[in-house]
């Protein structure tokens, strides 16, 4: 054993005249924020993993997690496991020194990739999660967890995220990776619009690519290879363009060719890239809770780990993103104000008021000197606006009056955060049948607040808080705000691959262009 402890001091010594020798800008991401010289005590330097006989059963452990990465969308080779799997038969002192070094550094490695996010993904792209920067990951409190540890094995199996969301795009991994294996689907030919009742000769292959992904059951039909667009086939179709987030018409023409054509390889990127956001966001979600997938344009509410509905909703426009982070609903605002934000009212707002003076109250707007208790009411109509400079604008505060005319509707769910987002009704329902609703400056409008509100308030020591007290409370146009005695959960995600309720995969379209981002990041794609 000595002679192993002082291999492995030659080895820590010349790792940190390799580290001495680097420039600052030419470290990996990886030795910034973790080296061996942090976990291996220089006082007391001795090896976690081997003995002069080999490596131990914790090593195996160690090894077997590292090369089942890939079943989380990680890469083993990010581990050196094909080095680390070398080193395993060797038995000389300075090979078994090295295999120690390599399996801490790498364990130490993937724990913060399966539990934090990983790291190149962060550094690659961080406007896409502020929140990740927060991240405190301390490798030598993470080596004293491992080597505190009464089952290794069962420690690492915990911590990868656990719900349903992360488990169930694991479970689409495996299954698109087996469709790649296989060969994948057949590329369907460009050409003209297909509409049910027409005949083509891309039909067969279409049918082909459908039974790939369980979109079409080829036993049940009738004629496999007919090349007349049947309904049965258009109503595959449809199912089809419902979980790729396609108007569902049945009528099969670019978008739709263009979607059957994505290669498998593709979507598998796509999900892994998806199972990386989950890792960045908190892994547990709550007992009740509410998911906003910015991406879908839609809202799910779970408790007991089961589906209790979904509505439609409406997200930040391009320019205004609506941000990704988890909070906590705290009050439930009945016939809310809406304190109109400067920079709307600097640059929507003052231009409508030079054309119009009675801009703002013919919209129920009341505007104040300025944003203290002690401001002053204006009468807009009495101000000469053109007069009045962007810069000038932002001394004014505009605040709309509860009622159907309101911007945040009736009702308006808060959950204090950095950005300033909020879920809220409006009264611009015919937007939500738009089949992408990137419509709003970054808060999000649900299309149901009525049901949102009474899953929000149920189960509370607010039990007063009837539905029909609710719409009471509306009716009366008074202003309410009811607290939450047992704050909800709510987690604001991007996920454009994802499980639904019934257990099948879906995927939908780019909306802010962040797939792109991290599959550069993860990929070089």
């Amino acid at each position: 054993m000595a002679a192993l402890r002082a291999a492995l001091a030659d080895y820590m010594v010349c790792f940190r005249l390799e580290l001495m020798g680097l420039e600052k800008q030419q470290l990996s991401v990886s030795s910034k924020i973790f080296c061996l010289t942090e976990v291996y005590p220089e006082n007391d330097l001795r090896p976690y993993w081997v003995t002069p006989n080999g490596p131990g059963q914790k090593a195996s452990i160690v090894l077997d997690f590292l090369q089942m990465a890939e079943a989380e969308g990680l890469d083993p080779a990010n581990y050196e496991v094909e080095e680390i799997s070398r080193l395993f038969a060797a038995r000389d002192t300075p090979s078994l020194a090295l295999l120690d070094a390599l399996l801490t550094f790498n364990l130490v490695k993937y724990i913060h990739d399966i539990s934090s996010g990983q790291i190149k993904q962060l550094y690659a792209a961080p406007g896409l999660f502020p929140d990740a920067t927060n991240i405190k990951f301390n490798p030598r409190a993470t080596m004293k967890k491992v080597l505190g540890a009464t089952d290794l094995a069962v420690y690492l199996q915990s911590l990868p995220p656990a719900h349903r969301h992360y488990t169930g795009l694991k479970k689409a991994l495996k299954i698109y990776r087996a469709i790649e294996r296989n060969g994948g689907w057949p590329l369907i030919a460009a050409g003209i619009t297909i509409q049910t009742g027409d005949y083509d000769m891309r039909i067969p292959a279409i049918m082909l690519r459908l039974s790939v992904t369980n979109d079409l059951d080829l036993t049940t039909t009738q004629v496999p290879f007919e090349t007349q667009y049947s309904p049965e086939l258009e109503q595959s179709i449809a199912r089809f363009q419902q979980r790729h987030g396609l108007d569902p018409d049945g009528t099969i023409g670019p978008k739709t060719l263009a979607a059957l054509n994505v290669p498998a390889g593709q979507r598998i990127k796509q999900i892994i890239v998806n199972m990386t956001r989950w890792r960045w966001q908190k892994h547990d979600l709550g007992e009740k809770y509410i998911i906003v997938n910015i991406a879908h344009f839609d809202l799910t509410a779970f408790e007991a780990n089961q589906f209790t509905f979904g509505m439609p909703v409406i997200v930040g426009k391009f320019m205004n993103q609506t941000p990704i982070f988890s909070d906590r609903v705290s009050s439930v605002e009945i016939n809310p104000y809406w304190n109109i934000p400067k920079s709307i009212a600097r640059d929507e707002q003052l231009p409508e008021l030079r054309k119009d003076p009675e801009y703002l109250v013919n919209r129920h707007v009341r505007i104040f000197s300025g944003w203290g208790d002690n401001a002053t009411e204006i009468d807009s109509r009495n101000v000469d606006w053109s007069t009045v400079s962007p810069e000038m604008m932002d001394a004014y505060r505009l605040r709309q009056d509860p009622g159907p005319w309101n911007a945040l509707g009736r009702i308006k769910f808060i959950f204090p955060n950095k950005y300033s987002v909020y879920l809220h009704d409006t009264p611009t329902q015919s937007l939500f049948s738009h089949n992408k609703r990137a419509f709003s400056h970054g808060c999000i409008r649900v299309s149901d607040p009525m049901k949102l509100a009474e899953f929000v308030l149920s189960r509370q020591n607010n039990a007063d808080w009837t539905p029909e007290l609710i719409q009471q409370s509306i009716e009366e146009k008074e202003h309410v705000v009811i607290g939450l005695v047992k704050e909800l959960p709510v987690h604001i995600t991007y996920q454009t691959a994802w499980f639904d309720k019934h257990e099948i995969v879906c995927f939908n379209y780019d909306v802010y262009g962040r797939d792109k981002k991290l599959l550069r990041a993860l990929f070089d794609q």
